[in-house]
């Protein structure tokens, strides 16, 4: 018993819960115009919204961005243990640098793209790029400060007419007789002029053109916006631009600027510790040429004036030593101006973040290091501060790394001069002892020596100095640029709107919202409508359908003896599926509901009436003892007796003079209610109410019991003992799907014999397609006196008594 009723539930869960996809199709063919209609609608709506949009293209371009980071294979090691290596941070920073909007907006002023044009249209502006016949100009300065205006070109003639400009809700207007015109405004300065002539202008000219004149940084904002810089791919330096646009020859110019600007930027970095080492030897080939020349006229005049010609062996020896030792001691003189210079540079507090002069001819390639390391920083630096603040954390680093760096640079000075004082003090000793050896010679010869000496000093350094420069000059001209093209700028196609998506999307959604909103309707629908509303609900048979019935003058009894309109056939229909539920022998039909106003006295009439014209003998009782619903379909008395006087007082009490023969047919007997007694649950309970059916079954070929709702009192229950057949009367548009679970539970529970279901007030005009009815419609009419609630204390629950 246990596995029968658990097998039942899930199959009840399975046909009250699964949804219905063949009777929801069946529903939204009820409405296909509506369907159709709102398609159209969106189609149509799409159709308008594609000519309202500007459409987007994509240019495309890919440049490789030179690596000079010396790194060796640390790097490569580095990476390989998880670290992010200086070149992908290199990379990382140049990519940066590349959507900076300092470099945007000097692209965007560099090739005016702060004024834009446009032709306007019946649904969206036209833009114009290098096709106006008129040029716009305007300096970056004032379109920064009017940050916004708008200029109007009326032409006549294809010749610019007239020039309206509006600004801040003002407006200027000005009659133009020749180009190129200016126009002086409070808001600024406006030049006009004609096109260049190798552009391909719009033909012919429209009569207005409309220049919009935007602030540099907001421009270089919305390029930005739609700018995507991304890596090539791992392991590569390569970056892919990409700039989306309703233009695409500006993407094109765009994308090739930007790069020729980035690569200008570049440039000027790496030449500037060139530029200060050009000006280093500048300066010091002017010092020593001053010097050259001095020295030079110096011994022309000592020559002509002691008469040098021979100097003897020994002394030309001795001098000769002297002389070596003083060349380097010359030499190491010049060593130590050279670090004293460069101490003096660092030492100065304007020069501190200034790079130091490189290659001036230190012979000390610690120091050579040192400096070029340092340069280097300082160099880094600079390339931040560009994208960035003196309060960013990483140029705040740097700054660290540089004092540190500088202290190095300090100590590398400090050491290489102690070195050369000390080589100084040697090589002096040196000197000095040649020079004994020499000083009997005379005093000319001396002399002569002095300034040869100075000379031939001055004349190497200065030919050293011309050598770095020309190797300087080299360095110069030989910079290379940091980035290169290697897919030119190319368009990708439109991308939006795309209208084959747009339309796609029209027709989903015109499809969705009409059907989404029939959907929710039916799921938001708490009441029964149509069959498969109750097949959906419970597995009980269902034995017909009423249709909505007009409310005529004849009452509720709708069926007439040898008629065949849509009622009649309708209870033949029904009276046919209840006659073949009927088992041999069984005769007793009780007819129930959940509440009241749902027809059950209706439809049991009807039936009662079907079943009499069909020459059975039937009679009806009204069991529903509380409130007789019978008095009202037969026009008979409330106030006469009935079965509750029986049920009261079988023993005293004539059961058959209570049945009355009713007017419609000879073959039905009515059986009233009678007077409402004050306890209806107690009399139903009796064994009177056995006796009376077995009266009757002796008599009648059918007994019908109108019973009381039995969602509201427990009546219908204990007179359900005496019952072959329950027929469950619901109403379409009245009667709750919750409902259902109450019927339910009782044919589980076998509470109610061999139920079975029976649908009232279906309404013609909304019965499904593929229903049987094929009689024609009937109006929306109420039925005759059933739409008033129960009032004479009804609960309103299950089983329930008040």
């Amino acid at each position: 018993m246990a596995e029968e009723t658990k097998n039942y539930l899930l199959e009840e869960d399975n046909e009250t819960s699964s949804f219905d996809y063949k009777a929801f199709f069946i529903k939204l063919l009820m409405y296909w115009p509506w369907i159709l209609g709102c398609v159209a609608v969106f189609l149509i709506g799409a159709f308008f919204y594609l000519k309202t949009l500007t459409p987007l293209y994509t240019v495309s371009s890919s440049v490789l961005i030179k690596n000079e980071s010396k790194g060796g294979t640390s790097g490569a090691n580095l990476e390989d243990l998880g670290f992010v290596s200086t070149s992908t941070q290199s990379f990382d920073n140049e990519l940066e640098i590349l959507r900076s909007r300092t470099l945007i907006k000097k692209v965007v002023t560099a090739l005016d793209l702060y004024v834009s044009y446009s032709v306007p249209g019946q649904f969206r502006d036209t833009e114009l790029y290098k096709q106006s016949p008129v040029k716009v100009w305007v300096t970056p300065e004032e379109a920064e400060r009017m940050g916004y205006a708008q200029v109007k070109m009326s032409f006549r003639n294809q010749q610019l007419h007239e020039v309206l400009v509006e600004h801040e809700g003002q407006e200027w207007k000005k009659t133009v007789e020749s180009l190129p015109a200016v126009f002086s405004t409070p808001a600024g300065v406006f030049t006009f002029s004609a096109a260049d002539s190798t552009l391909q202008t719009l033909q012919p000219v429209p009569e207005v053109i409309q220049a919009t004149v935007i602030s540099p940084t907001s421009a270089a904002a919305s390029f930005r916006s739609r700018l995507t810089v991304a890596p090539g791919g791992r392991g590569t330096t390569m970056a892919l631009l990409t700039i989306t646009g309703s233009q695409v020859p500006r993407g094109v110019d765009f994308l090739n600027k930007l790069v020729e600007v980035y690569n200008e930027e570049g440039n000027n970095d790496k030449n500037e510790v060139a530029a200060k080492t050009a000006e280093f030897i500048d300066e010091r080939i002017r010092i020593i040429n001053k010097e050259l020349g001095t020295t030079e006229s110096q011994l022309a005049s000592f020559k002509q004036r002691a008469g040098v010609v021979d100097i003897t062996t020994d002394a030309s020896q001795a001098a000769g030593e002297q002389a070596s030792y003083e060349r380097a001691y010359a030499e190491n003189e010049v060593q130590i101006s050279l670090v004293n210079h460069l101490k003096s540079h660092i030492l100065n507090e304007a020069n501190q973040y200034e790079v130091i002069p490189a290659n001036i001819g230190l012979n000390n390639s610690d120091l050579n290091t040192v400096v070029q390391n340092y340069n280097q920083m300082l160099i880094e630096r600079k390339r931040l501060l560009r994208t960035s603040h003196e309060d960013n954390p990483a140029v705040q680093s740097l700054n660290a790394s540089i004092d540190v760096m500088r202290n190095s640079v300090m100590a590398a000075i400090q050491t290489a001069e102690k070195g050369l004082l000390i080589n100084r003090q040697a090589l002096q000793a040196q000197t000095r002892k040649y020079a004994g050896k020499v000083s009997d010679a005379p005093v000319q010869e001396k002399e002569y020596l002095s300034i040869s000496r100075q000379q031939e000093i001055q004349a190497n350094l200065y030919l050293m100095l011309l050598q770095k420069r020309e190797e300087n000059n080299i360095t110069l001209a030989s910079t290379a640029n940091n980035a290169r093209v290697i897919d030119e700028p190319l368009a990708g196609g439109q991308f939006f709107p795309t209208p084959s998506q747009t339309y796609m999307i029209a027709l989903i959604l015109g499809l969705g919202l009409p059907i989404g909103i029939i959907f929710l309707l039916g799921l938001l629908q708490f009441k029964i409508q149509t069959r498969s509303d109750v097949e959906r609900l419970t597995n009980l048979p269902i034995v017909g359908d009423i249709p909505l019935t007009p409310e005529t003058a004849e009452g509720a009894i709708v069926v007439r003896e040898n008629r065949n309109e849509l009622m009649e056939e309708v209870f033949r229909s029904v009276r046919t599926n209840i006659q073949y539920m009927l088992q041999e022998g069984q005769k007793v039909i009780l007819f129930t509901s959940t509440t009241s106003g749902e027809g059950k006295s209706f439809t049991a009439g009807n039936l009662a009436c079907s079943l009499a014209f069909m020459g059975k003998k039937v009679i009806i009782v009204g069991l529903d003892i509380r409130k007789p619903g019978l008095n009202k379909v037969f026009h008979i008395s409330r106030h006469g007796d009935g079965i509750s006087q029986f049920l009261a007082d079988p023993e005293h009490t004539d059961l058959r003079s209570l049945c009355q023969v009713s007017e419609i047919s000879p073959n039905l007997y009515i059986l009233p209610g009678g007077h409402i007694p004050p306890n209806p649950t107690e009399l139903v309970a009796r064994q009177a109410l056995e006796e009376a059916i077995e009266r009757m079954k002796q008599h009648f070929d059918y007994i019908i019991l109108d019973t009381a709702p039995i969602g509201m009192v427990t009546d219908t229950l204990l007179i359900a003992r005496v019952a072959d057949l329950s027929v469950y009367v619901c109403r379409s548009g009245y009667t709750s799907k919750s409902e259902f679970k109450l019927i339910n539970e009782l044919k589980q529970n076998g509470k109610l014999p061999h139920p079975c279901v029976l649908i009232n007030g279906i309404d013609m005009n909304k019965r499904e397609i593929g229903s049987y009815y094929g009689y024609g419609k009937y109006g929306k009419y109420g039925h005759y006196g059933y739409g008033k609630k129960y009032g004479y204390g009804y609960g309103y629950g299950y089983g329930k008594e008040k």
